[in-house]
């Protein structure tokens, strides 16, 4: 639902979108008022998850003000000014650590100190992207936007299985004064595969079961496939069994495509194959890759934020089919920040020759101006 103006404050109505909205507002120094946060179920208000959201936006903000109702349908959000530093945050259980790690990797470029962060919570979730993806996938794209690596790292210190997590990260990123813009329209065949498959309080068995599963359906496109195992033992087992698999491929000009999949949680009742997990993780990969694009499907709506805060000049990029957050938040940017995009679906003809033997999926054009977003604490480059 469109946003409504009034008094300066941006009025929106239901639970959808919820962490778009606060990071949006976050870094446009814009109130917010949501209603109706599902009024209409057994169990209304603010979820546990979100409310430890807003915790994570006021221990990296000063000043941040938050009037919650007393049955949590109604929120009003007025930001502070981003401080960044050193932070620690127990994430609730019921989201994975990507759910916050998304939103600290948005903000961190513009905080007054470099974002030196400590996560603990469940690092694999089916509801979040992994840790392990946003490693392989985000970072490379902001380093884009930054250029400079000196300072942006991610380290899984301990793997956290649903549902009692355990797992803990450590993420650190430096603070720019702008984002530079960006032209990236071609992306590159995959030249190998790489990937990592955990296994937590489980038989060793298990992982190297996912691996051969995985590498099966792999090796019939390129020979370059390796794949890790990662036997975590005793405290950084975490605290509940479960193993998983993620991939990445990645091609000739540096695009990284990412896909994940994690066996069943404990205690649900229900038995998850290796071999199975093997193929399912295997194919997603390959259904990202058709989709092709400069970047990985589940971080569009990251780049499409960079593009739109970056210098006043053209940023232009290609990507695969837009997913539905992504279409929902350049609708949040326009109101926010005003900033419009032009999308251009790319005919097969239109796109670089490389890739018309290849089968792959429609493309778009992403095109806007940046606002020239400036991070009002750091002075210098």
């Amino acid at each position: 639902m469109p946003a409504v103006m009034e008094n300066d404050v941006l009025k929106y109505k239901g639970s959808n979108y919820f962490r778009q909205r606060l990071l949006l507002s976050t870094l446009s120094g814009r109130a917010i008022k949501i209603e109706d946060i599902r009024s209409t179920h057994d169990d209304p208000g603010l979820r546990e998850y979100e409310v430890n959201l807003i915790r994570l936006l006021d221990k990296v903000t000063n000043g941040t003000r938050v009037e919650l109702s007393e049955t949590g349908t109604s929120l009003y959000f007025q930001p502070g000014i981003l401080i960044g530093g050193q932070v620690i945050h127990s994430c609730c259980t019921q989201r994975g650590i990507g759910y916050y790690l998304e939103i600290l990797l948005a903000l961190g470029p513009f905080c007054k100190e470099p974002l030196n962060t400590v996560l603990q919570g469940v690092t694999h979730s089916d509801l979040d992207v992994s840790v392990d993806k946003i490693k392989a996938a985000a970072l490379p794209m902001l380093l884009k936007f930054i250029l400079v690596d000196d300072g942006l790292e991610l380290k899984v210190i301990r793997r956290g299985a649903p549902p009692l997590g355990g797992g803990e990260v450590v993420f650190k990123c430096p603070v720019r004064r702008h984002l530079r813009p960006l032209q990236w329209t071609k992306w590159g065949l995959v030249k190998r595969i790489r990937g990592v498959v955990y296994a937590l309080r489980v038989s060793p068995t298990m992982a190297n079961r996912v691996v051969e599963s995985a590498k099966g359906v792999m090796l019939n496109f390129l020979p370059d496939v390796y794949i890790n195992t990662d036997q975590c033992r005793g405290p950084n087992a975490g605290k509940s069994p479960g193993f998983g698999i993620s991939l990445v491929a990645e091609t000739n000009e540096k695009t990284f495509y990412c896909a994940e999949a994690k066996s069943v949680d404990a205690g649900s009742g229900e038995i998850t194959l290796p071999e199975d997990l093997g193929h399912e993780c295997a194919h997603k990969l390959l259904d990202e890759v058709y989709r092709g694009g400069a970047v990985d499907s589940s971080f569009q709506w990251l780049l499409a934020l960079w593009m739109s805060l970056g210098q006043k000049d053209v940023s232009e990029c290609i990507v695969g089919p837009l997913s539905d957050y992504t279409i929902a938040f350049l609708q949040h940017l326009k109101e926010f920040f005003g900033v419009m995009f032009k999308l251009e679906v790319q005919r097969t003809d239109d796109v670089d020759s490389d890739y018309e033997e290849t089968a792959s999926a429609q493309k778009v054009k992403l095109t806007c101006v940046g606002i020239g977003y400036v991070n009002i604490s750091k002075r210098t480059l």
